[in-house]
């Protein structure tokens, strides 16, 4: 299953730019309207009302701005089953209070392959990279990436694709594989 890129602009010189959108009330009930009418229906194992319960309120509660997103994924070294990946992270982090804590490499039904823990925020240093590994995917193996922030949770923008081909931006339904968000290995605290 591979889910509907998030950008209009994808094959365009504006596929990197930041939008600034100002929504009235009613526009973004219209907006929500129709971006259910496109969203692809997830697998029963990980539909929203499968996966709400084990979702944060948090999560479900705070407004896109509250998460952390990945915005760029490059595999830098390895070899099969053991590759290296480059994450960028753009967070709204403030400090231990609200930063992003991991970002994470899941397959397509939202099982955890690897979790980069991130020990502190990074308030003044924002997009953030870091490289983690060692991954275990195959070449042609379709990856999710995305990023989780504390104490918002997860958002639903991540980054798809392969070691051969690349990643492009993804939207991933809402409470897609949250019940990740107590897995091991979780972070041992945040020093600033």
């Amino acid at each position: 299953m591979i889910w509907a890129k998030r950008s209009i602009f994808a094959n365009t010189s504006l596929a990197n730019t930041p939008i600034n959108l100002s929504i009235s009330g009613g526009a973004i009930a219209l907006s929500l309207m129709l971006a259910s009418c496109s969203t692809p229906s997830p697998s029963p194992q990980n539909s929203p009302e499968s996966t709400a319960s084990s979702a944060s309120p948090q999560a479900s509660s705070a407004s896109a701005d509250a998460f952390a997103t990945v915005t760029d994924v490059d595999v830098t070294a390895g070899e099969p089953g053991a590759y290296t990946f480059a994450v960028t992270v753009q967070s709204p982090d403030t400090g231990c209070d609200r930063y992003a804590n991991w970002w994470e490499v899941l397959d397509e039904e939202g099982n955890l392959i690897y979790r980069r823990n991130l020990a502190h925020s990074h308030v003044e240093e924002q997009p953030f990279r870091r490289t983690g590994g060692a991954v275990a995917v195959q070449p042609n193996d379709v990856a999710i990436v995305r990023s989780h922030m504390y104490p918002d949770g997860y958002g639903t923008q991540a980054m798809q694709g392969t070691v051969e081909t690349g990643f492009e931006e993804i939207s991933l339904p809402a409470g897609f594989a949250a019940n990740l968000a107590e897995a091991e290995p979780q972070p041992r605290g945040c020093e600033y």
